[in-house]
């Protein structure tokens, strides 16, 4: 029996190296295998963002946005170092599954495979990761507002929350000249919803490994990382998250 098209897609993309270079932001996304549970209790996330701070550290990455839901993650983060993501998100997994089999009394896999995540032009699309990201509760019918959600960085970017982990992206601090002026500028950005085609783009693309920007960001990173970045896609990417 032949491979479908998604599976050959899927087996295509788990083969080749992952592209990330320094300094461009890349969202970064981790599902339970099959989709089950990683987090049960309030101890988890808090465990799970200690040692994401931690390893961000050691590895050079820099963490803008972030949501940790039931079974999944997303973040929004910048390398400054080579394979920084990469090296972050192994050691991560590794001591969150030690921990959670641990303490929970379980053996074998957590997560569903390596993690998932693609490149973002940030000057057309980083404030659309931003609210992808932090808005992931609201879609899920969680809260009805994101700052109602406290496992996310909406509190931090709009808030003004203090929080170790997060590090202003260059166009998040451009938003104004003082912390409050930048907090209201980014508040304003979540009074629109995202188009559902934008949403199927950067699912996509994080499935992929791609790229999620302008043709000519795409250009470029293909000239400089010597591979293809515009794919055709096989399809529609699975909904809800």
């Amino acid at each position: 029996m032949g491979i479908n098209p998604s599976e050959q897609w899927r087996v295509l993309m788990s083969r080749l190296s992952r592209i990330a270079p320094i300094g461009i932001p890349q969202h970064v996304m981790q599902r339970g295998n099959n989709r089950q549970v990683c987090f049960r209790d309030e101890h988890d996330f808090g465990h799970y963002a200690g040692w994401l701070n931690e390893y961000a550290r050691k590895y050079g990455v820099a963490i803008h946005a972030w949501v940790f839901m039931s079974n999944h993650v997303h973040l929004l983060c910048t390398p400054s170092e080579e394979s920084a993501v990469s090296k972050m998100m192994q050691a991560l997994g590794r001591q969150y599954v030690r921990y959670f089999n641990a303490k929970y009394k379980r053996s074998g896999t957590l997560w569903e495979g390596r993690f998932k995540s693609c490149l973002i032009d940030s000057d057309a699309y980083l404030f659309e990761v931003y609210r992808y990201i932090e808005l992931n509760p609201v879609r899920a019918k969680m809260v009805g507002e994101p700052a109602e959600y406290k496992w996310s960085s909406f509190q931090v970017n709009a808030l003004g929350k203090l929080s170790d982990l997060c590090v202003p992206h260059a166009l998040y601090v451009a938003l104004g000249s003082t912390e409050s002026e930048r907090r209201v500028a980014y508040k304003a950005l979540f009074t629109d919803v995202i188009d559902d085609l934008l949403l199927d783009d950067l699912r996509s693309a994080t499935r992929a490994g791609m790229a999620l920007g302008s043709e000519t960001f795409k250009s470029m990173l293909e000239v400089s990382e010597g591979r293809r970045l515009n794919l055709k896609k096989p399809g529609p990417s699975p909904v809800g998250d």
